[in-house]
């Protein structure tokens, strides 16, 4: 799984390329930049998981992540 929009010491966390689709984990965005991507509060987010409209996958420490390929069908459908 890999997260995008996260932050180490070194600075900003690049996704890692994965060259076999078989083997690729979904992207995984942090609610802040899967927001900013569909023009919607972080809320609405968590207010679509919640009904059902959008899967998220939780961190262990209970944060929600977004697949990258969710967010981008949601744009998609709303262009």
């Amino acid at each position: 799984m890999t997260i995008q929009g996260g932050l180490d010491n070194d600075g900003p966390v690049e996704p890692e390329t994965v060259k076999d689709a078989e083997d690729a984990e979904p992207v995984l965005l942090r609610p802040c930049v899967a927001a900013r991507r569909i023009g919607v509060a972080v809320c609405t987010l968590a207010h679509w998981h919640r009904a059902g409209k959008i899967t998220a996958h939780l961190t262990k420490g209970g944060q929600r992540r977004y697949p990258e390929s969710e967010i981008l069908a949601l744009t998609e459908a709303a262009a």
